[in-house]
């Protein structure tokens, strides 16, 4: 059985506006909760809550969003308020795998994940017709 292709809407789609960063030294598991919350928000009060909120994987999100921003203002001259999180998205990148000695001669395997970052905004459409 054929799957239907996917086509992208063409003409009157908004504009959005993309970041990406790779290889961010925190476990994918780590940084999906601190997405979830942004997820589907205005950047003005994603980036409030990212700068209050006490934890470290919520660093490289803000940074992240930042970026997107600022891509956004450098192609489209959008600002902030004017904007929100269409996609956020958290995958898997490469694993480091190291030993360190282990009880009774034995070594452990140690793994370090690695984790890529995308996100994408997209302009507040108005309701004024």
């Amino acid at each position: 059985m054929k799957s239907a292709s996917k086509k992208k809407a063409t003409g009157s789609a908004a504009q959005t506006f993309a970041a990406k960063a790779r290889y961010i030294r925190f476990s994918p598991y780590k940084l999906r909760p601190v997405a979830d919350v942004v997820r589907g928000k205005s950047v003005a009060s994603a980036l409030n809550w990212l700068t209050t909120h006490k934890v470290k994987r919520a660093i490289p999100v803000k940074k992240i969003i930042e970026s997107a921003v600022a891509n956004a203002k450098m192609l489209a001259d959008k600002d902030a308020t004017t904007l929100f999180i269409k996609e956020i998205r958290v995958d898997r990148g490469p694993t480091v795998r190291y030993f360190k000695p282990g009880a009774m001669g034995r070594s452990n395997i140690y793994k370090k994940r690695f984790s890529h970052l995308t996100v994408t905004l997209e302009p507040i459409i108005s309701k004024e017709d």
